[in-house]
């Protein structure tokens, strides 16, 4: 899985980079929040980010703010880096999913990450869940096959052994809906039959 690693300090990247390798992650680095949200605007972004609060051009917070506001990355785990214990809440309330005060473990970064794996996953199983009933019901939504309807009236029998009209039957099952009028030959034949 790839993982967006937004922080101004190099040494710092540079040792993000190294473990996450070691624990099978993707790294795309940023060295501020800019660059972070350029990455970000790409077609298809990193589904995670490790996001340092102090950052130069925009912090973590503010990034926070920008990927929750924005509905192609409101899905995006996010855990917010900082130094001081004190701005948890902030950073929690500014969209972040998790948060790691440094200086961290990294066991413990390595299980948070797992955790935002884990999130992330189930929410592309359920996005993919979500397209496969819309796809159903879409087909579900369409007639095909045999209808049985009279060469007289032109009624339709549902499959209650019940007729009903066309427009009613077609109603319930999809998602037409009908405007009557009357056509010239049939406005020709009411008039004929009026006159007489």
């Amino acid at each position: 899985m790839r993982v967006l690693i937004a922080d101004d300090d190099a040494v710092l990247r540079h040792a993000l980079k190294k473990h996450l390798a070691s624990w099978k992650y993707t790294s795309v680095m940023a060295s501020d929040g800019k660059q972070a949200w350029k990455v970000l605007q790409s077609p298809d972004p990193p589904p995670l980010a490790v996001v340092d609060w102090n950052m130069p051009g925009i912090d973590g917070v503010d990034l926070c703010r920008e990927i929750r506001a924005t509905p192609s990355l409101a899905t995006m785990y996010l855990i917010l880096l900082t130094g001081n214990q004190d701005q948890k809440v902030a950073g929690l309330e500014s969209g972040a999913d998790d948060y790691i005060t440094k200086p961290f473990s990294w066991d413990e970064l390595r299980a948070r990450l797992h955790i935002g794996s884990r999130i992330v996953g189930l929410q592309q199983t359920l996005a993919a869940r979500v397209d496969e009933l819309q796809a159903t019901l879409a087909h579900v939504k369409r007639l095909s096959g045999l209808l049985p309807i009279c060469a007289y009236c032109k009624r339709i029998r549902n499959n209650q052994d019940y007729w009903m009209q066309v427009e009613q039957y077609l109603a319930e099952h999809s998602e037409a809906e009908f405007s009557h009028g009357i056509c010239p030959e049939c406005l020709q034949t009411q008039l004929s039959f009026d006159e007489s």
